[in-house]
């Protein structure tokens, strides 16, 4: 019987992530999507995608405690006394297991647990698994997870264990949304690890290399790998990040409450981020670097703008507005969200969508609806406004922000305004953001040749009304090798594609991303000159894996009205 229950569980969770895409309560059977899928044991209760793998971290002793976060599908796991821990020999370990996030947003059930078991590490790794649906039989009083830390480098205190699961596992949990785990040979994943090579030492003299979230980046390279040093390094990463966040004062400039530290920059919000707070709690269990308080701090100052203006709906065109700003905003506001079931949080998140709808549908430039967010080029680069010589337009690669943003609040609240915007972005994209081959000639080629002579590009300023001469003279001033953000561009061209019905529009996304993945080249990878590379082209990315091996259109398997009726007013 214990065969049957396991088979069960595991079926249960496969079943989950089919559903992924779908909003919350609705039907399996109209969901078609292929998950990776999770191997049952029937003869044991040892799962091998259930394994738990404590590694030597820090310190030097051979008795050490183990905190690991478990990341659960929906519907898995109801009742955290269902969950035991046992070691190679079937045998179940003393453990204290806590419940730490819920799917709020879906049915109620645990998504996450923090597990706590000791062990004797006589080498630098020791497995264990974990088993559901049977009530533990051996409880262990748990620990404050700040209690079982040792003294690591910077003067930060770390764990003398990190226990890693399975990439399988992590995928099928959607703790970063439907992931596909990499294959051996796969050209992103080996694109990640160059890259991680010169990106895993900690940068603690460089403030700048911490924007667009490397703590973040890293946890999900981790979620599609299992791989240890990943997520060592994110770990060190989150511990880094978390203890510059500003705790005193007022969420609000100059005082900055929530804000980020490091280089003087406590009221500029694109350094503060909750993703990551969402990603340690699950996947390390950790939940002594951040409080209530905090986090409210961190989405107020959001809230509030920090130094730049209180975000809201773009009413002007002379308003000053940055992809990247509101992108990142919504994103954050998603994973406040997904963190603490605030309803405020939810509003707010509805909110801004709410503004990217009006934005892109009903420009007030009066230019019509072309897909994009235009904004002012003058004052995206923080000059004056000149209604005479200002370019109207968008930046692809800061879109690719606001399109992570879409594509999470997508997957929390099912809106209906949200497939129809990702699909006019990537139409845009395709019509307007790509730098056509003919205009690619000596001395204004502005590609790095590590993507080869059919290596894409886009505009560092796109438009669908300037002239290309005045986009060329940005490319030539602002733009040379703006082909670094072809990675993270997969990722509009991809969510385009899952929601895209028109068979000519989703051929012509086929083609750009089979294009695209000239710029995986190993080659590539290793251009280090700027460190946050590294967070822009993965933060958001990997999910493209999972989205390109979806049938085109596969994301309106579901009326609009079944979206609208769990994700909006």
């Amino acid at each position: 019987m214990k065969g049957v229950r396991t088979l069960r569980l595991m079926c249960h969770a496969m079943l989950w992530f089919a559903l992924a895409m779908a909003p919350p309560l609705v039907s399996a059977a109209k969901h078609r999507a292929k998950s990776p899928g999770i191997t049952p044991v029937l003869s044991t209760d040892l799962v091998p995608d259930q394994r738990i793998v404590v590694h030597r971290n820090a310190g030097t002793s051979n008795d050490v405690v183990v905190s690991v976060g478990i990341p659960l599908p929906p519907g898995t796991l109801r009742d955290s006394r269902q969950l035991r821990v046992l070691d190679e020999h079937d045998n179940e370990v003393p453990a204290a297991v806590q419940t730490l996030l819920r799917w709020h947003f879906k049915d109620g059930s645990v998504r996450a647990v923090r597990v706590q078991f000791r062990t004797a590490l006589s080498g630098d790794t020791q497995t264990y698994y974990f088993a559901l649906g049977k009530p533990r039989q051996r409880d262990l009083p748990g620990w404050p997870y700040t209690s079982g830390l040792v003294d690591g480098e910077q003067g930060l205190r770390v764990p003398a264990a990190l226990a890693t699961l399975s990439a399988a596992w992590l995928c099928a949990s959607l703790i970063a949304g439907p992931q596909q785990p990499a294959a051996p040979g796969e050209p992103y994943a080996d694109y990640v690890a160059a890259q991680f090579q010169w990106a895993r030492t900690l940068p603690v003299d460089d403030a700048s290399a911490w924007l667009f979230d490397r703590p973040s980046t890293l946890f999900k390279a981790y979620v599609r790998t299992g791989r240890f040093d990943y997520l060592q390094a994110a770990d060190l990463s989150y511990r880094f990040y978390m203890k510059y966040i500003r705790r005193d004062g007022f969420p609000i400039s100059p005082s900055c409450a929530g804000g980020w530290l490091r280089g003087d920059k406590p009221c500029d919000v694109k350094y503060v981020y909750v993703e990551p707070i969402l990603l340690a709690v699950a996947l390390t269990g950790n939940d002594g670097d951040h409080d209530q308080a905090t986090v409210r701090n961190m989405m107020t100052l959001w809230g509030n703008g920090g130094w730049n203006t209180r975000p809201g709906p773009y009413t002007k065109p002379s308003q000053y507005f940055t992809e990247r700003l509101a992108g990142l905003g919504l994103l954050e506001t998603v994973s406040a969200y997904e963190l603490t079931g605030d309803p405020d949080d939810l509003a707010r998140i509805k909110e801004r969508i709410g503004w990217l709808d009006e934005h892109q549908r009903n420009n007030p430039d009066q230019l019509g609806n072309d897909g994009s967010w235009r904004n002012s080029w003058n004052l995206h680069e923080n000059d004056s406004w000149n209604p005479e010589t200002d370019v109207r337009g968008s930046s692809p690669w800061m879109s690719e922000n606001i399109v992570d943003g879409l594509w999470h609040a997508w997957l929390v609240t099912g809106d209906a305004r949200i497939p129809p915007m990702l699909t006019a972005f990537g139409r845009y994209l395709e019509r307007y953001g790509w730098i056509d081959a003919d205009l690619l000639v000596p001395p204004h080629d502005w590609r790095n040749s590590c993507s080869g002579p059919d290596g894409q590009i886009a505009w560092y300023w796109s438009s669908s009304h300037a002239s290309t001469k005045a986009l060329s003279t940005i490319q030539e001033s602002e733009g040379w090798y703006s082909d670094a953000h072809n990675v993270e561009l997969t990722l509009p061209v991809a969510a385009a594609w899952y929601f895209e019905r028109d068979p000519q529009q989703s051929a012509a996304l086929k083609r750009r991303l089979q294009k695209l993945t000239s710029s995986y080249s190993v080659a590539c990878a290793t251009v280090n000159d700027t460190l946050r590379r590294f967070n822009w082209n993965n933060r958001g990315s990997g999910v493209v894996q999972w989205l390109i091996r979806q049938p085109a259109g596969s994301g309106l398997l579901h009326t609009p009205s079944q979206l609208a009726a769990q994700g909006t007013p």
